[in-house]
């Protein structure tokens, strides 16, 4: 007799909390069994499409396009938002992730639309290992970086993303206003970031020290994920970027270059080498 839902999904929930005492489960390698099958077919609705794309307007392709990117290497798909946004806008789209139920997810929202996303498994530290060829630019959007735990881990993963870069190459990479969350504020405000634009989706923190930030998404049915991440802060990215090699430094709150509070950080990190006289970051 198959399990009711209730119990199909108390079995998914335990798999997915990793036993009694999650908190002490922080390891990179353990996010592909965050991201259960069921898990990411519940995504969307948590992102909404159509709302992200309102929210985040035309930045990122606006970004790319100023530096003259035409082939883009998406290293986070997740169900491939970002990746099918840049191929209806033209641009050279390879899609990996280190998730393969995220892969097939992307794969299929990419279909619906009649595009065929090139994918690949990949773990970023090992990419030039999974990726052949060169990019004119690395993204790593949703708030993805913050799945590594390890700093030789994260460092590890800027040189691939560094060295699958030409020479005039960018980065854009971002993460939650962890600076923020560390300190006592809230965690998710009014939506102004538009990561998470999904109706009826609880997202909050159920832990959180400077090691872990681990948080809770609860859909209508009564189910509930959990995702544990590292609080970046955003000091801190900008200056392994730096030690990693890259020349210059962008850093926008919310899509904004100037916003102090913002939900989400986005850092735009140029290759292209500059003599001493010609950096400057904001």
């Amino acid at each position: 007799m198959p399990p009711t839902v209730s119990k199909v999904s108390k079995v998914l929930d335990d798999s997915q909390r990793f036993g009694d005492a999650p908190v002490e489960v922080r390891e990179t390698d353990h996010y592909q069994q965050e991201y259960i099958e069921d898990f990411a077919d519940r995504w969307d609705a948590l992102i909404d499409w159509e709302a992200r794309a309102e929210a985040e307007g035309d930045f990122f392709i606006r970004q790319l396009r100023d530096r003259g990117v035409r082939s883009v290497l998406d290293v986070a798909t997740g169900t491939g938002f970002h990746s099918v946004r840049l191929l209806e806008e033209g641009f050279d789209v390879v899609s990996a992730d280190g998730s393969p139920n995220m892969l097939a997810k992307a794969f299929r929202n990419a279909r619906d639309r009649d595009l065929l996303l090139r994918t690949a498994q990949a773990d970023w530290r090992f990419l030039n290992r999974d990726i052949h060829g060169e990019f004119d630019a690395v993204i790593c959007l949703g708030n993805s970086f913050t799945h590594l735990f390890k700093e030789r881990d994260r460092r590890k993963a800027l040189a691939e993303y560094y060295a699958v870069l030409r020479h005039n190459g960018v980065l854009i990479l971002d993460h939650r206003n962890y600076d923020r969350l560390l300190e006592g504020g809230a965690a998710v405000r009014s939506g102004r970031s538009g990561v998470y634009c999904g109706k009826n989706v609880e997202v909050g923190p159920e832990h959180v020290d400077d090691g872990l930030a681990r948080f809770r998404y609860a859909f209508p049915d009564g189910s509930a994920y959990h995702l544990n991440m590292f609080p970046l802060r955003r000091g801190y990215v900008r200056r392994l970027m730096r030690e990693v090699g890259f020349q210059k430094i962008n850093t926008y709150g919310d899509f904004v270059s100037s916003h102090d509070d913002p939900d989400f950080y986005v850092h735009i990190a140029e290759k292209a080498y500059r003599f001493e006289t010609d950096l400057t970051e904001i």
